[in-house]
């Protein structure tokens, strides 16, 4: 697929058909494989923050477990630029989808109103991480000075591939600011939403942290944690070689139970978890809960180079608080502990206020190819965002933070 006259995209059905170091030398350019926490070294050349969800690691393991597949509805198709020397300079994670299901940018209502219109919206074009609602590049720039040229590239072409397709839409979710950017300058509708991020503010330790809350935000915490782990119960932070088979058995167990009450049918299977834990072991953190030897609830967590990203929690026991404890406040003890500036616990969720976790903004892009349907959906998006604007605003009153801590 050729754009301009000196720019030549193709697509790619599958991960297995480039090399791992190409795909991360633009998903993850200036690790080379590495993904140190806190900090760069003095001296070290600025890079953008490590995301584990778009390596090649990650992604070839959803598709490889046959989580993220045709058979599921999720129809790789990536887009990629080659640089002068043939190799990729720029990529964009793409996939033709026949519903909505496990994205977190809810368009059902789009589907509905378009098709009672006559339209056919399925199938659609999706640039996303799947079944991960985290905030990320996906508008994947290899080191160079001409990164911005080359997202406008991406973005350009993204939508002649979404023509190429006879789709009806692209859809680009969880985008980071320079995505958004390019997107947006490239006449992309804009969405947004609310996340709860906790920020550490340079925090010496977990009691540092509960000493910018006020009084009673304090005891509450304190009180909450000592009832979740009333009656011997345990925590345990497991990452690298101590991620066993046994400990996996115990978590999908718990996922199942979650997925199964919450989704209907949970979207990721067995596999999928031993092949990320062999390919990201050391970017994995996986914090089991266990009342004497036996485990009894777990948070599944990535590490990235600044920000410890909670995905995935379940339980076989009911325990006041464990909830909280597990996915929570071990989650923001550690990443003090590790010098990591954010920890994400997933979507949704306002109690996480009450926690320390703040509102944060989230942004999607969107390309619409029936100019009826795009303009109405630009009417319901402008009022949406000063919907999403004027909740934060309230919620941000709803912090426990001590008056001038902030």
């Amino acid at each position: 697929m050729t754009v301009s006259t000196d720019t030549t995209f193709r697509v790619l059905p599958s991960l297995r058909d480039i090399p791992r170091a190409d795909w991360d030398a633009c998903a993850n350019p200036g690790w080379a494989g590495d993904a140190p926490l806190g900090d760069p070294v003095a001296g070290e050349p600025a890079r953008a923050p490590y995301n584990p969800f778009v390596s090649h690691d990650f992604l070839w393991s959803l598709e490889e477990s046959g989580a993220a597949t045709a058979k599921t509805g999720w129809i790789a198709r990536h887009l990629v630029v080659d640089g002068p020397d043939c190799r990729p300079a720029a990529i964009m994670p793409c996939y033709v989808k026949t519903h909505s299901r496990g994205e977190y940018v809810f368009d059902h209502g789009w589907a509905e109103a378009y098709e009672q219109a006559g339209g056919r919206y399925y199938p659609k074009l999706q640039a996303s991480v799947p079944f991960t609602p985290v905030t990320g590049p996906r508008l994947l720039v290899a080191d160079g000075t001409d990164a911005d040229r080359r997202r406008a590239l991406l973005a350009d072409a993204a939508v002649a591939h979404a023509k190429r397709l006879g789709v009806s839409s692209l859809h680009v979710t969880f985008a980071c600011d320079a995505d958004v950017k390019a997107l947006s300058d490239n006449d992309y509708l804009l969405r947004t939403d609310q996340q709860f991020h906790f920020v550490n503010e340079g925090y010496r330790d977990f009691d540092d942290f509960l000493s910018a809350l006020a009084s009673r935000k304090r005891k509450a915490i304190r009180r909450e944690r000592r009832d979740a782990l009333a009656g011997g119960i345990d925590v345990a932070h497991l990452t690298g070689r101590d991620l066993t088979e046994k400990a996996w058995d115990a978590f999908f167990a718990f996922y199942m139970d979650t997925g199964s009450r919450k989704w209907g049918r949970p979207y990721l299977n067995r596999r999928f978890f031993s092949l990320v834990g062999e390919r990201m072991a050391d970017r994995i953190l996986l914090i089991l809960a266990y009342r004497g030897r036996r485990p009894i609830a777990g948070a599944l967590n990535f590490i990235g180079s600044d920000t410890l990203y909670g995905r995935y929690w379940g339980t076989t026991e009911s325990q006041p608080f464990l909830h909280f404890e597990v996915c929570y406040y071990q989650a923001m003890e550690w990443g003090i502990a590790h010098g990591l500036k954010c920890v994400e616990a997933g979507a949704q969720g306002e109690h996480k206020l009450a926690r320390g976790y703040r509102p944060t903004t989230t942004t999607s892009a969107h390309w619409i190819a029936d100019p009826g349907f795009r303009r109405a959906v630009a009417d319901y998006l402008k009022r949406e965002r000063r919907q999403v604007d004027h909740d934060a605003g309230i919620l941000v009153g709803y912090l426990p933070f001590k008056e001038g801590s902030e």
